[in-house]
């Protein structure tokens, strides 16, 4: 097991060394005709023997990057001249250790030798304000984007910045339909996914006997026996981070709440629906349940993780995505579906791959996203990661595991029917991020309903 450890380890520092360096000489960071650092300062540098800081080399000497020049040294080459292409890629910082994507790309370059892919790291927040912007300035030529993001493109009409693609029948059909919201027309391709779940500590819930969350459980029924699994001040029985995009919604799709309007003219939604009033309650009670964690101790859905780790919580709202951050777990854990109100929904979380219309490398960038939706490359995430791939085959993949995974990993499957999407509630993510925020006094339980409905209308009659 350690030789397994050491290895994969080794290969990692390799590969993190080639990248850098080949990062540096993409973008000009390392000019034509500068020398590398000597193989000895290398091999300090990433910890690496002399032998494979040399293997290393000879990669970047094979892709036309680098020369050797006898007893000089390693002279960087101009990229342009040995006909190469660079893409430009944006990408979620999160998908480096939600997918592996640095690792994937070492199997581009052995594939496209004459394409050198420049990693630029993007954010979720603010995508609709940089990314039109960069896609128009030739600054990106492909990028990751999610649901959240391609609606906030669709709300501000902007989705044919992006390259029309034809859908692929070996990805979950349902993952597809989730980017094809315009007229028809694909423009993003499913890349990896989750919905939202339930997960919790089995070693919690046989320590108390308390029978495990099934398809059956209704929230009544996770705030009975949250109570049951709290221990004191060492342990509460649930958490969740309410103010998440990605959590309170879920009430309001369980509660059949909807905002649909028939035209953009139309007037600003009914605040007094009691559907709305009934899922907005629900995420209220959730909260400020003794079983459940104080809400100061988390300010993100990622402190909510970390709090699990810790053991500091029995069960948490979280994703496919984030157990991806309980690889060091030293316990046992598993997953079930959301509890149910008067509708078992959940949210849908997709990150798909889109390509820039007006991109100069448009026919190398639609090779990567080729590349990055192959089933070697999707079979690599389901083994290596604790993310859902959007390859269905390599998804539903079985044999021997290389990591603890969860014994109702595959759950998600039986689950697909209660999959939904932001935009279910109908109205635009700008105004429910606004309805958040105006929330916020009834929530923390300095608002009666009445007060948050005048609230909303002032807030909404603004505009």
């Amino acid at each position: 097991m350690d030789n397994k450890v050491s290895r994969k380890t080794f290969r990692h520092r390799l590969g993190e060394m080639v990248s850098a360096l080949r990062e540096d000489i993409i973008t000009g960071r390392r000019p034509p005709g500068d020398y590398l650092p000597s193989e000895l300062t290398l091999a300090e540098q990433f910890s690496l023997s002399k032998n494979s800081v040399r293997q290393g080399l000879e990669q970047l000497v094979g892709e036309s990057l680098i020369e050797k020049v006898p007893r000089v040294g390693n002279r960087v080459r101009d990229p342009n001249e040995a006909g190469t292409i660079t893409v430009r890629f944006g990408y979620y910082a999160s998908m480096l250790h939600e997918t592996n994507l640095q690792e994937m790309l070492e199997g581009f370059y052995k594939l496209h030798p004459h394409i050198r892919v420049q990693m630029v790291p993007i954010y979720y927040s603010g995508f609709l304000e940089t990314v039109p912007e960069y896609f128009e300035n030739g600054l990106l030529d492909a990028v990751t984007i999610n649901n959240h993001n391609y609606q906030h493109c669709l709300d501000g009409g902007r989705e044919r910045i992006f390259e029309p693609m034809e859908e692929n029948k070996e990805l979950y059909p349902f993952l597809t339909r989730a980017f094809k919201r315009s007229g028809g027309e694909l423009h993003v391709q499913p890349f990896v996914a989750s919905p939202v779940v339930l997960c919790y500590n089995k070693e919690h819930f046989e320590e108390r006997g308390v029978p495990e969350p099934d398809s059956s459980w209704t929230w009544d029924d996770l705030l009975s026996h949250s109570a049951a699994l709290r221990d004191g001040r060492e342990r509460y029985g649930f958490h969740f981070h309410l103010l998440s995009g990605n959590r309170w919604p879920i009430f309001l799709l369980q509660s059949g709440a909807s905002f649909r309007r028939d035209d953009l003219g139309a007037p600003p939604p009914d605040f007094g629906d009691d559907r709305l009033w009934d899922g907005l309650e629900l995420g209220r009670r959730l909260h400020y349940d003794p079983g459940t964690l104080p809400a100061f101790l988390s300010e993100t859905d990622s402190d909510t993780e970390s709090l699990f780790l810790q053991q500091k919580v029995s069960m948490m709202m979280t994703t496919y995505y984030s157990l991806n951050s309980l690889k060091a777990a030293g316990f046992r854990y598993d997953l079930a579906p959301l509890p149910a109100h008067r509708n078992a929904k959940t949210l849908l979380l997709s990150i798909g791959l889109a390509v820039n219309k007006a991109s100069k490398a448009k026919d190398a960038a639609m090779a990567l996203v080729r590349y990055l939706l192959s089933y070697d490359v999707q079979l690599g995430i389901r083994r290596g990661t604790l993310t859902i791939p959007s390859h269905k085959k390599a998804a539903e993949w079985q044999g021997k595991e290389a990591m603890y995974r969860p014994p109702h990993f595959h759950m998600y499957r039986d689950i697909v029917p209660t999959f939904a999407h932001i935009a279910d509630l109908g109205l635009p993510l700008k105004e429910l991020e606004r309805m958040r925020n105006e929330l916020k006094l009834y929530w923390s339980n300095m608002e009666s309903r009445e007060q948050a409905i005048e609230r909303l209308r002032i807030a909404f009659e603004r505009g």
